[in-house]
């Protein structure tokens, strides 16, 4: 028979904080704080595998779960020496989510579980507290009304806000116990209005349903985006958690409060946390209320604060790590109600390393494996600029809840927030966010609340997925349903409305009006430059390039740690405004002489943009891609020329310079010149031009453009390397099917190489010519490509194309489809598809190798730079990376972390 309930408490526990994938995280971390002493109030966990039973049972507990579940009550019970149910002395217990990877907020929980109309009684006589007794059983029928009947939360609190102001009170604490009856007779005439059925009174139906309730939100809208976006697997479940109750609401010797061990947001170590007098751990998190600094428990309640203190020291050593933890204190006594791996930013993530490895709590190795790649996106986001802060209105001061600077137009909604981000960068204005507003909270560039702490939903969220975010903003009134925030500033109100620009800086919590100007973070000093000196030690020889087209990018390159450029776009280049008319000159020539000739006033120009790439990349490898993209796409659009010409005859002297102007001609010329136009506009138009005439077929056919750029390649690189700069041209040929194509336009470049390099004297100077592996026939016959290719460039963003039959630009109308149907895991364009792409991708590195065994190998797609694609490439045997210079040092990491993996495995199986 499977064991599929597990108890802890009393000094012991039948789990560990091993078991994280059959108790979750939260309940295998209940097991572990059990078993070394730590004061954990009793309870029992339910594994995360029966909440995979449970739906495979068609949304029923099969009744063997439910007979463990019962022995383990009947444990809990002894320990407590309180039964479920008691009306003289009522058990009462929460009942939580915990699933192997911490989904904070995504699922629900419910507390005082147990009290009905008469355990209340019993609750108030061994309390003497009536306002506590009825405040608890309030806030149950709340809970359990919105989590298990599926109640609306807004009709619940609309109820307890028109008591409020009945009663002419602010603070909740101010309704008497008489009032909270009011309120639960109201909140049950709720529920018999809504379900037709009475609030349930038997106990163990109550945890039945609150526990069946807790399996089902593992499949919730807010879960199973949070599961898609952090790459958590559906299949692993939720634990449940039932713990018996203690109170931090019984009066002025009980607090609630959560905290962690640093600081989350920058990762100082410094005890970071909040807490609240005479309230539950809801309303900490929710934001309904704003907590007091955890500091101040100190002077609150001395004796349970140092205990705090440590218990939570303790705890960071045993786990080796920053903890999230959450407590209660019950009439003095501490109780600790969990304890996790804190989430924390980027920042956060980079210090914390560090410092733990420097104070020997972690090994180096074990300090670079600690941060997510794609969390150093945070350190290289940036920054507000101070000079452009004194033309703007500063609202205010709020929570610094997670660190950056975001900049956009405000919104007051998060269906809004998705809707409006696609066509500017907005940030999301709310009261307080909910678990729901996770969709808009992802669009959002920021976010701003008016309530909540540094451990509210928004904080908690935020910080996870690197959003900048200011919480607890309280001199700002926001108006959800006006679309307006408004503030005092100077002793004048201002107001803003939805699509006014709003400017958050999220490392001090600086609120401003209107649109500030921003300044790149520096990569190159300070503790990410010791983590990624660290980083760079394990990573070995495999290297990381960039994506660069102009010295600009390749410098930028150069400062986030790029070891040479690993794609050129040249055809980038074209677009200038002194290029284009000779680019389109090249393009309307009827033969090779005209051609020619524009090309020639081409060379200076390309010849100068490869100068400053070499030189800028100082003896590094730089990869230059020959012409790629079809011609049309340097001419002006078959149907604007249509118009146009029909418009030409009645055109006024404006308009006709105007059209003069956009193509590059005289005004006189227009009547001759846009007709010809058409006709050659028209010869280019293709039915699929991605699968056109381009790339190495232009070559082919023009074969004086691959000429010209073969000569600006290396003039430029004799030009830099008679500076004394190492220069190493490694020239690519694109879209290449066949070795005989390869062949036609290497015999180009080697011809015009050999005769640059012997006339400038020098011959030994290294080049590679190489091509780039985008078509599936090219990955299929790589053992032949090898014989003429000295190197292969994976370009994986036409090889998804070309392997998959799907346009990248097309795909998006229906991603949200194939992605949500679990056709696609991923978008195959952002994460590389191994299964399929892969595997073109590991047999062309195999047979080119066996060709031509120091045949070097890179990617220069957009896979190049996010985590899993590059552990892959490392994993096949390539040489290096290559992707946008702001994700060099995501790709350095993810090298890193490959590389130690790999040797762990290696270790592990040897």
């Amino acid at each position: 028979m499977s064991k599929y309930v597990y108890s802890f408490g009393g000094g012991t526990a039948e789990g560990d904080g091993k078991m994280k994938f059959v108790l979750g995280g939260k309940g295998a971390n209940l097991a572990e704080m059990s078993r070394i002493g730590v004061p954990v109030p009793p309870g029992f966990t339910i594994v995360c595998d029966a909440c995979n039973v449970y739906f495979q049972n068609g949304n029923k507990t099969p009744q063997e779960i439910n007979t463990q579940m019962y022995e383990s009550l009947g444990i809990l019970e002894g320990l407590m020496g309180k039964k479920l149910g008691d009306a003289a002395n009522p058990l009462l217990v929460s009942v939580r989510s915990g699933a192997p990877f911490s989904m904070p907020g995504m699922m629900d929980t419910i507390l005082n579980l147990g009290l009905n109309d008469q355990t209340v009684g019993g609750l108030l006589k061994k309390t003497n507290n009536p306002r506590f007794a009825y405040d608890s059983y309030r806030r149950f029928i709340q809970m359990y009304g919105n989590v298990v009947l599926d109640i609306e939360k807004d009709e619940f609190e609309h109820i307890f806000d028109s008591q409020k102001k009945k009663r002419k009170v602010k603070l909740d604490t101010e309704l008497t116990a008489e009032d909270l009856q009011q309120v639960i007779a109201d909140y049950k005439a709720l529920v018999k209005k809504k379900t037709g059925k009475p609030f349930p009174q038997d106990t163990h139906k109550q945890l039945e349903g609150a526990r069946d309730a807790v399996f089902r939100s593992w499949f919730n809208e807010r879960a199973k985006f949070y599961r898609k976006q952090n790459k958590i697997e559906e299949t692993l479940g939720t634990a449940v958690n039932v713990q018996a109750m203690v109170f931090g609401n019984m009066g002025d010797t009980c607090a609630t409060g959560v905290g962690f061990t640093r600081n989350p947001a920058t990762g100082e170590n410094v005890f970071y946390g909040e807490f609240l007098v005479n309230a539950q751990g809801e309303d900490v998190v929710s934001g309904v209320r704003t907590p007091r600094p955890i500091a101040e428990l100190g002077d609150v309640m001395p004796e349970a604060y140092n205990q705090l203190r440590d218990i939570t020291s303790m705890l960071e050593k045993h786990y080796r790590d920053i903890q999230d933890f959450e407590f209660t204190i019950e009439e003095n006594k501490l109780w600790m109600l969990q304890t996790r791996n804190g989430k924390r930013t980027g920042p956060a993530a980079v210090k914390i390393a560090v410092d733990m490895m420097n104070e020997s709590l972690i090994t180096k190795k074990e300090a670079v494996m600690r941060v997510d790649p794609a969390q150093l996106d945070q350190l290289l986001h940036p920054m507000l600029d101070p000079k452009a802060l004194k033309d703007l209105t500063k609202l205010g001061r709020g929570l610094p809840a997670s660190p950056g600077a975001a900049v956009g137009k405000i919104v007051f909604t998060a269906d809004e927030a998705v809707a409006q981000s696609a066509k500017a960068p907005v940030v999301l204005v709310r009261k307080e966010t909910v678990p729901d507003d996770i969709h808009g909270m992802e669009a959002a560039k920021g976010i701003l609340t008016s309530r909540g702490g540094m451990t509210s939903h928004a904080a908690v969220v935020a910080r996870g997925m690197g959003t900048p975010c200011v919480a607890g903003a309280e001199s700002i009134s926001v108006d959800e349903r006006g679309k307006t925030l408004s503030v005092s500033v100077g002793g004048k109100k201002v107001v803003l409305k939805e699509g006014d620009w709003l400017s958050l800086d999220g490392s001090t919590g600086d609120i401003y009006a209107g649109q500030a100007g921003t300044m790149e973070a520096d990569p190159t000093s300070g503790i990410l430059a010791t983590f990624m000196a660290w980083a760079d030690e394990f990573r070995g020889g495999f290297g990381v390039r960039a994506n660069a087209d102009i010295p600009r990018d390749a410098k930028v390159a150069r400062k986030f740690g790029a070891e040479g450029i690993g794609l050129c776009r040249t055809e980038h280049m074209f677009f200038g405004e002194d290029r284009l008319p000779h680019v389109q000159a090249m393009i309307l020539s009827t033969n090779e002489k005209d051609r020619r000739k524009a090309l020639q006033k081409l060379l200076p120009m390309q010849r100068a943009d490869f100068a400053g790439l070499f030189k800028a990349m100082g003896g590094f490898p730089v990869v230059i891609r020959t012409l790629d993209p079809p011609l049309h796409e340097f001419v002006p659009k078959r149907e604007e020329l249509m118009v146009d010409i029909a418009r030409l005859p009645h055109a006024d002297a404006k308009l006709k310079k105007e059209m003069a102007g956009r193509y590059k001609m005289g005004v006189g010329d227009l009547k001759k010149s846009l007709p010809e136009l058409l006709k050659r506009v028209e010869e280019l138009h293709e039915f699929n031009p991605m699968l056109g005439h381009r790339g190495c077929r232009l070559g082919i056919t023009y074969p004086e453009i691959t000429e010209m750029q073969a000569r600006a390649i290396f003039e430029a690189a004799v030009q830099v390397a008679k500076k004394g700069v190492k220069v190493i041209p490694e020239v690519m040929i694109p879209l290449i099917g066949s070795v005989q194509e390869l062949e036609n336009q290497k015999a180009i470049v080697k011809a015009v190489a050999d005769e640059v390099l012997a006339k400038a004297g020098m011959k030994k100077m290294k080049y590679m010519i190489g091509t780039m592996i985008e078509i599936p026939r090219a990955a299929l016959t790589a053992d032949l490509v090898a014989k003429e290719a000295e190197f292969f460039s994976f370009g994986t963003n036409d090889l998804t194309q070309t392997t998959m039959g799907l346009s990248r630009d097309d795909y998006t109308k229906f991603s949200k489809d194939y992605e949500a149907r679990k056709i696609f895991k991923a978008d195959p364009f952002a994460v590389l598809d191994q299964e399929g792409v892969g595997k073109l991708v590991d047999y062309a590195v195999k047979n080119g190798r066996a060709t031509r065994a120091d045949l070097e190998v890179g990617i220069c797609g957009e896979h190049g730079g996010e985590p899993s694609s590059v552990e892959f490439c490392y994993r096949v045997g390539m040489n290096y990376v290559s992707c946008s210079p702001y994700r060099v040092p995501i790709a350095r990491l993810a090298a890193a972390q490959a590389a130690i993996a790999d040797k762990t495995e290696s270790a592990r199986t040897a």
